[in-house]
């Protein structure tokens, strides 16, 4: 299932659009739903890492002072 959605864009970026569907034989849609669709999946998944972070934060789930020590331990390089 589908629907429509109307979408406003600056002129320059119509044109863009226009020259990459006729270069990919793909429509204007077609590539709009797509970018939206990446859009859309990319930030839902921020924003679930996102409150996943916090829920562990609001649950004192942190790393202890010695974990943080012995990691950065291991990235440790000595510029001399």
């Amino acid at each position: 299932m589908s629907t429509t959605v109307t979408v406003r864009l600056e002129d320059d970026i119509k044109d863009r659009l226009d020259r990459l569907a006729s270069a990919t034989q793909r429509s204007k849609s077609f590539l709009a739903a797509e970018a939206i669709r990446a859009f859309v999946e990319n930030n839902e998944w921020q924003i679930a890492e996102t409150e996943a972070a916090i829920r562990e934060a609001d649950a004192g789930d942190f790393a202890s002072e010695s974990e943080v020590s012995a990691l950065a331990g291991k990235w440790r390089v000595n510029a001399r």
